[in-house]
């Protein structure tokens, strides 16, 4: 029964050694993602605007 204590004690341990670490990594930038918005605009298709009637009626 005590190897349950120690086994639960030493994974709560682990995991939060491995929280620290990606909250370590999210502060320092490392899931960052600096390639796709260069890219981006090169696979983009062109936008199409529509030009929209003046639906705007004045009664008088």
């Amino acid at each position: 029964m005590s190897v349950i204590y120690l086994l639960i004690t030493v994974s709560i341990f682990v995991a939060i050694g491995f929280f620290i670490a990606f909250i370590i990594a999210v502060k320092s930038g490392q899931y960052d993602d600096d390639y796709t918005p260069s890219v981006r605009m090169l696979f983009d298709d062109e936008t199409k605007f529509t030009p929209q009637k003046n639906k705007s009626k004045t009664k008088e």
